[in-house]
């Protein structure tokens, strides 16, 4: 079985005791070692591409508890993505791959399970940054990804609610926000592609509609990825039955069958009642996207409400 880190809740403490510049100290030299041994590392086996506030936390954590996937280096870290294709592209290919197992990591795993292993990330700007894509499928010609979708206004809404509780929204309402959006991602997208080193704060995280016009994103992801290495899922369908969904996405990736004993949702936020005028605005806002999106995938949506 492949070995998966615990953190004990000793372990917890007695890192929370640690002071700060000695655990950026060890941080930067487990990544120095990861550097070192970029060679020996694996390229990821898939990435989970997006959506945020879409259910990508959720299925990140359920995959990292399947038997048959490793974590990303180190362990105990618990990372999720390194956010290379969207944001630190321009630190290079050996950085990214230090963040991977070593094929002898892999190879043992899969001698322990006598089953397939596999090794990813996952990071919810990847689907809507501007470079990402073209990166991906350059650098990674054989990985295999999923993008998880949720309905665009709920989308919306909890993304403007996680950004206020980061502290990194001012707009004191959702209202606020969604009119302020066109202006503050006005021309951020062109210097992106300009300047490939440039990051913008609202493109990322100011993007509360920009990002539920998923057809607009996924087409690119659409014509430059055959079927069998792309998979688009609901997250609706993800929360409604999990365990389906699951299977779903190891028959994809080549998993053995398994599933948790449990499926919770992970980084969810209590819903916040959204005001009826606004969520009637969104429907209407998003009706034709979704549309055009289900035809393309070939399967309902029950969004548009």
């Amino acid at each position: 079985m492949a070995q998966h880190v615990e953190v004990p809740d000793r372990l917890r403490t007695l890192k929370r005791r640690v002071p700060a510049p000695a655990k950026a100290a060890a941080r930067r030299a487990l990544r120095t070692a990861g550097v070192a041994t970029a060679g020996r590392r694996v390229p990821p086996d898939f990435l989970l591409v997006g959506t945020k506030r879409g259910g990508t936390t959720s299925l990140w954590n359920y995959l990292v508890a399947h038997p048959g996937v490793l974590p990303m280096f180190p362990a105990a870290q618990q990372i999720k993505s390194p956010h290379y294709f969207d944001i630190h592209y321009g630190r290079g290919r050996d950085w990214y791959l230090s963040h991977f197992p070593t094929a002898g990591q892999r190879e043992r795993a899969r001698r322990r399970t006598g089953a397939p292993v596999r090794t990813g990330e996952a990071s919810p700007y990847y689907v809507f940054h501007p470079l990402a894509r073209e990166r991906i499928v350059r650098d990674l010609p054989d990985v295999r990804v999923l993008v998880t979708l949720r309905n665009p206004v709920d989308r919306a809404y909890s993304h403007y609610n996680e950004r206020v509780g980061g502290g990194t929204e001012p707009l004191r309402t959702f209202e606020e926000a969604i009119e302020a959006e066109p202006e503050r991602l006005r021309g951020e997208e062109e210097r992106i592609r300009r300047s490939p080193g440039y990051y913008s704060h609202h493109h990322d995280n100011s993007s509360y509609l920009a990002r539920g016009r998923y057809v607009e994103h996924l087409a690119p992801w659409l014509r430059d990825l055959p079927p069998d290495r792309l998979l688009v899922l609901v997250a609706e369908d993800l929360y409604a039955d999990p365990d389906r969904t699951f299977r779903q996405v190891c028959a994809f990736l080549g998993l053995a069958g398994w599933t948790p004993p449990s499926f919770p949702r992970h980084n969810h936020l209590p819903a916040r009642g959204m005001a009826p005028a606004t969520r009637a605005r969104l429907v209407e806002h998003f009706r034709g996207p979704n549309a055009e999106l289900a035809r393309v995938l070939g399967r309902d949506l029950p969004w548009d409400r």
